[in-house]
């Protein structure tokens, strides 16, 4: 695949060309080894920081603040549904660019194409995501996961099955809780896209869709609410905090990208 393009540097030739032929790009990165990072100079998309046309991963780097080491994204149905989604909210406290990827076809090109340029692709949905923090941080953080380990216990008791374990989060900002998916395993999107294929194989997705994580908000209003209730008798408010995290549960379920079963 050679990528020396005629016209590229004619910014209208090449948004006819990306028009035309994104697809197949994505594709040539998945399935490309020698020419994959030739071909990921050419990708666009849009992002926290460039919402109204796209932008290119080399820019994005460029962009980058001092004390950020990788590149975030989002997969999702559509930019609407991404812009939206809680789980950019710590990359936008922080000042960390968030490449939106909306087309099917961006989640089999991630698979393969793990960083850029020295940087890492991390999929902000899914477990591993960590930044860089003081040792205040640190401290206040472990703090927090001890306040509400009782809150965490709880959630996972009543939610049995439904989620595997239940943390502390510092990837959400203003939201109460987020559903997150395993490194390894399919993304809520991915989920999506497999459920909607017609000849999809079962035995496949038994194994690929991914355990969730619950990841609570320690500074959202309804979690100190929840942790209130649990610290005062329980059992007159049983009923109370029962319906409470299901309403979470169910709410962060729609949020996260995951369709209600």
């Amino acid at each position: 695949v050679s990528v020396r393009i005629p016209g590229i540097e004619n910014k209208e030739d090449f948004e006819k060309f990306y028009e035309q032929f994104s697809k197949n790009l994505k594709l040539g990165i998945h399935e490309d080894t020698d020419n994959r990072l030739r071909l990921a100079k050419l990708l666009r998309y849009f992002s926290t920081k460039s919402e109204d046309e796209p932008t290119s991963l080399t820019e994005y780097v460029a962009r980058m603040p001092e004390g950020q080491k990788d590149i975030y994204f989002i997969t999702g149905e559509s930019k609407k549904a991404v812009e939206k989604s809680p789980f950019i909210e710590a990359c936008r406290s922080r000042g960390y660019e968030v490449l939106y990827m909306t087309e099917p076809i961006d989640e089999y090109c991630t698979q393969q194409l793990k960083e850029f340029e020295g940087h890492k692709l991390v999929c902000v949905t899914k477990e591993g995501l960590e930044f860089d923090e003081t040792e205040e941080e640190k401290a206040r953080k472990e703090e927090q996961k001890e306040a509400l380990k009782v809150v965490c216990e709880k959630i996972k008791e009543i939610l049995g099955d439904r989620v595997e374990k239940v943390t502390v989060s510092d990837r959400i900002v203003d939201s109460p809780c987020v559903l997150v998916t395993g490194q390894y395993g399919w993304s809520a999107n991915m989920e999506r896209i497999m459920k909607a294929q017609a000849l999809r194989d079962n035995t496949m997705s038994t194994y690929m869709v991914s355990k969730k994580t619950m990841e609570i908000n320690p500074n959202h209003p309804i979690i100190q609410e929840l942790k209130n209730k649990l610290s005062s008798d329980v059992d007159a408010h049983d009923r109370y905090v029962k319906d409470l995290i299901f309403l979470l549960f169910e709410t962060s379920l729609i949020t996260s990208g995951f369709s209600l079963e």
